[in-house]
């Protein structure tokens, strides 16, 4: 592990630094090209961030494997051209504090205590003399970007939609050519790189997912892409977290081949764009009256369904699949979260925290929103009373059981356990329950 002394011998004040953050590659990378084509002498930089570490229970955290396999990369594809990756593992305020560069490059991070370390370092570095600068790079549109003829925000997805894709004709969606400006790298010898143990954590065995855009998955998304039992999703909402793929590609590809995948692609923005002007929503409902609903909140029905013995067997394939490899299909997701918040009123809260720990794909913006979407609490959500039945949705969108039968296999025999919760029983004290809640 590279210590703070050698650090600061390293980065002389002609030396600027790009940050990486969210933007986990090298290929169409806004801040980055910026900060190539702007100076002469840059050093890219990671920080493992110790306040997000230590928040993780898990030492066997998917997305930190995930982050460390990624800048390995990286600083592999850097040293072929003669430059490194400096990474390191504390409190980026600490490290940005015992440096003076010329400047620091980033992309925006919306989320709102990522805004706050941001604003923390921006002061830093700017009390010393060095500039901070960011740019938009995971969203195709941000902030005020999208927004109402009053100046006010959206909080309806289908006219945010339409004046999204409006705004998308009229705007050449920029390529950020960073390999072209690779001279303008630092020159180094490879620097030190610390092993996951290192930064307190350990391999989990799960595979990498593919990054690759799989066209002909995403021309047949709008078919497939219910049916959890189906390979029909891009499986790229993990490289859109961590920007291993650029956003930008993405959406050329799905305005050419896809309008659902381009709808699921806005819906993301969607999110990003109510937390960005809404951040009480990361404890808060949207609408505020559901902060009053008294729930159920049994810690042994909400253990059930945490490990998929619910006896509601896609509830329970989708929470088996989500513990086994850190990933969930979206219509299972709904599923799931209706179920907990509507069939056992649990507060949604309970699940988004626990679909944050496991979930590979976690992002902030789009938990929170599904969660409150399914809770009917959220913006634009979908109203209280109206509560998925998982036997239905499991004749429409998994008929033949195949997804149930591989992440349930006792289904069918006595081993699989009785419904913990009847489903009319459920609906009729939904109903009552909300409705005395919300007086209506």
């Amino acid at each position: 592990m590279i210590k703070l002394e050698e650090i600061q011998s390293l980065i002389t004040p002609d030396t600027s630094v790009f940050w990486f953050r969210r933007d986990l590659r090298m290929n169409d990378n806004a801040g980055l090209c910026h900060a190539l084509k702007n100076e002469k002498n840059v050093l890219p930089v990671f920080v493992f961030d110790t306040a997000i570490l230590d928040e993780l229970e898990d030492r066997h955290d998917r997305r930190v494997e995930f982050i460390h396999s990624s800048i390995q990369q990286m600083k592999e594809a850097l040293e072929k051209v003669n430059s490194s990756l400096l990474v390191w593992h504390g409190d980026p305020a600490e490290l940005f504090k015992a440096i003076q560069p010329k400047a620091v490059y980033c992309n925006h991070d919306y989320e709102p205590s990522s805004i706050a370390r941001d604003t923390r370092i921006k002061s830093i570095l700017e009390a010393k003399g060095s500039a901070f600068l960011s740019f938009k790079d995971q969203v195709i549109f941000e902030k005020e970007e999208v927004i109402k003829e009053d100046g006010s925000p959206y909080t309806v997805f289908t006219p945010y939609s339409k004046k999204w894709k409006t705004r998308l004709k009229a705007f050449n969606l920029p390529h950020y050519p960073s390999e072209t400006h690779f001279a303008n790298l630092r020159k180094l010898i490879p620097l030190p790189f610390p092993a996951l143990t290192e930064i307190g954590f350990n391999e989990t065995g799960t595979s990498r997912p593919d990054r690759k855009i799989k066209t002909k998955i995403i021309e047949g998304y709008g078919r497939t892409r219910d049916y959890p039992g189906k390979s029909g999703t891009t499986r790229l909402s993990v490289h859109l977290r961590f920007g291993t793929i650029s956003i930008r590609k993405l959406v050329a590809l799905a305005v050419q081949k896809s309008d659902s995948l381009l709808n699921e692609l806005i819906w993301r923005e969607f999110y990003q764009s109510i937390l960005w002007h809404f951040p009480c929503v990361e404890y808060q409902a949207f609408k505020a009256k559901y902060d009053f609903v008294p729930w159920n909140n049994d810690e042994t029905e909400f253990q059930l369904w945490c490990s998929g013995k619910t006896g509601y067997p896609i509830v329970d394939a989708g929470m088996r699949e989500l513990n086994s490899t850190g990933f969930m299909h979206n219509r299972v997701r709904m599923i799931t979260a209706s179920f907990l918040t509507k069939h056992l009123l649990i507060d949604w809260r309970w699940g988004e925290a626990y679909f944050a720990k496991k979930l590979l794909d976690y992002d902030l913006a789009a938990n929170n929103g599904g969660w409150q979407w399914a809770a009917g609490c959220g913006c634009d959500a979908a109203p209280y009373f109206r509560m998925f039945n998982p036997r239905l949705q499991t004749e429409k969108f998994d008929p033949d059981r195949r997804y149930i039968r591989k992440w349930v296999p006792e289904f069918g025999t006595p081993d699989y356990p009785e419904p913990i919760v009847n489903h009319e029983f459920a609906r009729g004290r939904l109903l009552s329950t909300f409705k005395k809640a919300l007086q209506e």
